[in-house]
């Protein structure tokens, strides 16, 4: 063997080695459940980021949908699964913020052990494409002649979805019913058949079906390349940055190694450049939360979901 093979032979080796060791659990499948219905963003996602384990790090991981309460079913149950690193959960915020302010929901923000948050997805204000709102300010002045007549939908109670519709009845200075669905995948038929004069959900949904959709405004700091004429919230006056963040989480008694361990194999994924580029051209801000900046991230969010949804009208 010439010294070009062995070198060869050294890398090839090399690549082998590092996707074995990127591999959590080698010889098990983890189970990724995700607590809304299908085609909606957290699914989408789970679904880029299981193929991508399969192909580049060999790692089986299987989807599976277990929708009801906006989530709350599953979030309820988090902490009864096996808690030996196999089995993780998709979580939003603001969901597991507010969720539990709720009477009747089986858990609290406490009880949720996220290991990572992997991106963002900002709030978009839709209309089917056969609507009579062209723009905006139609679609608001629509709302201020008949208060409590327009209704928009969206992804589940004390939810980002729910927020976003109660802040722009404040903002606005409209009355505007939010219709909750079990989930963004869900709603997209009551959007685009008009069951509903509208839906208050996520800039990928917007970007997903713009041929179907209309989509009004963005709370983004600027427009987005993919829906140019789109403006944002806060070009129309309103001071609006916000939507939801999604991570995964483990049952509360995973050990530590484990957590850390399925912390960085989704920050590996999250890191991948086929899948980054695939979900930043489908409107997702990429983040990066580790287990490690997880007390800082919730020490932050916590208290400013809560004076948003104050703020909104949604709690006193």
């Amino acid at each position: 063997m010439n010294v070009f093979s062995l070198m060869k032979f050294a890398v090839l080796s090399l690549g082998f080695i590092s996707v074995v060791s990127a591999q959590p659990f080698p010889d098990k499948t983890i189970q990724y459940i995700i607590p809304f219905p299908p085609a909606g963003e957290s699914d989408l996602v789970a679904r880029y980021q299981a193929d991508i384990s399969a192909k580049k790090f060999k790692q089986p991981m299987v989807v599976m949908n277990r929708a009801g309460a906006g989530g709350a079913l599953v979030w309820s149950a988090l902490n009864t699964y096996p808690a030996d690193g196999t089995t993780v959960v998709g979580v939003n915020i603001p969901h597991t913020i507010l969720q539990p302010l709720q009477e009747g929901i089986q858990y609290k923000t406490e009880d949720i052990s996220a290991i990572y948050y992997y991106h963002f997805t900002p709030d978009a204000l839709m209309v089917s494409a056969d609507s009579p709102y062209k723009t905006y300010q139609e679609f608001i002045a629509a709302a201020k002649k008949e208060p409590g007549k327009i209704n928009l939908a969206g992804s589940a109670q004390y939810s980002a979805n729910h927020m976003a519709v109660e802040r722009l009845n404040k903002l606005a200075g409209v009355k505007i019913n939010y219709v909750p669905f079990k989930g963004t995948g869900d709603l997209i038929t009551a959007l685009i058949g008009m069951h509903v004069d509208g839906a208050m959900g996520y800039l990928p949904l917007a970007i997903q079906q713009k041929s179907k959709v209309r989509t009004l405004a963005i709370a983004t700091e600027k427009r987005n390349p993919a829906l140019p004429d789109v403006p944002t919230f806060k070009e129309l006056g309103l001071n609006w940055v916000d939507g939801a963040y999604r991570g995964v989480a483990v049952p509360k008694a995973t050990p530590l190694v484990l957590q850390q361990k399925m912390s960085d194999y989704f920050a590996q994924l999250n890191a991948d450049p086929e899948t980054k580029k695939k979900l930043e051209d489908s409107g997702f801000v990429i983040v990066d939360v580790p287990l490690s900046k997880m007390p800082a991230f919730m020490k932050e969010k916590i208290p400013q979901a809560m004076e948003d949804a104050k703020n909104a009208g949604m709690i006193k």
